[in-house]
């Protein structure tokens, strides 16, 4: 897993990449904060076997892929890839109160991977929405719900699904 430092100002409300570009802020009067954020580009491969392809936006470079897959679904509207791609209006740290628009995009992806093809999901830190949308894949596949985020946190990022009301979710798509 790769990492980049992320610089916050505060004051000025902007953030940037260390080692990418210039400064957001260069009020030395600031209080500038950093942090190390990890980059995902992980396959995860299901319980029921099916294997997608998990994604956080990398502001530096976000299309880089040793070779691009046939399909992306995107759960944040930054990302605009050159490939094949569908978004849900997804909100960050939320969910989306009908479960329905989730649902059908999952098993679309789902279906596409049992195809053969190669397929990524992704939003913008690749924690919450991504890992809810992993748990929900494994659902989808006959896993427990109430083990779904568990099994996402084992096998894809301990930082999975970051919220109440999104674990909430995934149990909820399981009844």
């Amino acid at each position: 897993m790769r990492t980049r430092v992320v610089v916050m100002c505060p004051e000025c409300q902007v953030h940037w990449y260390v080692g990418a570009g210039e400064a957001g802020c260069r009020d030395a009067g600031h209080e500038h904060q950093r942090f190390e954020v990890h980059v995902h580009r992980a396959a995860v491969v299901l319980p029921d076997g099916t294997e997608v392809t998990a994604v956080s936006f990398d502001a530096v470079d976000p299309y880089a892929r040793d070779q691009p897959p046939d399909f992306g679904l995107y759960l944040d509207q930054r990302w605009q890839p050159p490939w094949a791609h569908d978004h849900l209006d997804w909100p960050d740290f939320g969910i989306l109160e009908d479960p329905a628009p989730v649902v059908a995009a999952l098993r679309s992806l789902r279906d596409r991977a049992r195809a053969g093809e190669q397929v990524e999901v992704g939003c913008l830190g690749g924690h919450g929405r991504t890992g809810t949308a992993l748990a929900a894949l494994a659902v989808l596949g006959s896993h427990p719900p109430d083990e779904a985020v568990a099994w996402v946190r084992a096998n894809y990022c301990a930082d999975a699904v970051e919220t109440d009301e999104q674990e909430a979710f995934v149990v909820r798509l399981g009844r």
